[in-house]
């Protein structure tokens, strides 16, 4: 815990996960950038969390433009 949130270990794969729970489940479907930034860190912290986030959101939204 740090500052009662849960600690992310240096873990691409499960702070992506984390990420992708608060943007892309259907109950979270907000598409911001800010937005999902405030989910995630309600809960959870890393070193450069925000700046995580913000690259998540960049690459699946320009991925999603690319399909249509």
């Amino acid at each position: 815990m740090k500052k009662e949130k849960v600690y992310v270990p240096k873990d691409e794969k499960l702070r992506v996960e984390i990420t992708w729970l608060h943007y892309d489940i259907l109950a979270a479907r907000h598409k911001e950038k800010w937005k999902t930034t405030e989910l995630v860190i309600r809960n959870y912290w890393w070193p450069e969390v925000i700046k995580d986030v913000e690259r998540y959101v960049d690459i699946y939204d320009m991925c999603q433009r690319m399909k249509n």
